[in-house]
């Protein structure tokens, strides 16, 4: 999946607008130009389609999480980070929604797709760690389907 994919099916499923999409950009320092956030939220063949980069998408996500959840008393506005991929969003995701593993499951079901508590637990683990396990786009991609199930029906 592409980020201009996570990014349009999150805003989707969590039914954020435009300029909500901008005030949160805001929270992270980071200023949003209305143009700019239409040309990330086309396809890939759409006109003035625009790729989003990891940083970007962390920005967002970081913002998410100020949204969803405040700041930590004392912490300031995280560093966004090039370094992005499936394992990271999706923790950056349990963190804004507060989501715990069987809210996961359950996410996945919506979507006809089953995973066990211990590979998802895996997924979430130190990169490190022997049990690790990398989350491919299919995962990815059914969890999004059934947040938006879930949040805005089918």
């Amino acid at each position: 999946m592409t980020n201009n994919d996570i990014l349009r099916r999150l805003r989707f499923a969590l039914n954020i607008h435009d300029s909500k999409m901008i005030r949160m950009f805001a929270r992270v320092h980071r200023e949003m130009e209305p143009e700019l956030l239409l040309a990330l939220m086309k396809k890939e063949d759409e006109e003035d389609y625009r790729p989003c980069d990891n940083r970007t998408l962390c920005q967002f996500l970081d913002a998410l999480i100020i949204e969803k959840r405040g700041m930590k008393p004392g912490a300031g506005v995280p560093q966004p980070t090039n370094e992005l991929n499936n394992n990271i969003i999706l923790k950056k995701i349990r963190i804004a929604l507060q989501y715990k593993e069987e809210d996961f499951i359950e996410m996945l079901a919506l979507a006809n797709f089953r995973l066990s508590k211990s590979e998802l637990s895996a997924l979430f683990r130190n990169p490190d760690q022997k049990n690790y396990r990398y989350c491919g786009d299919q995962v990815m991609r059914n969890f999004l389907k059934g947040l938006s199930i879930k949040l805005r029906g089918k």
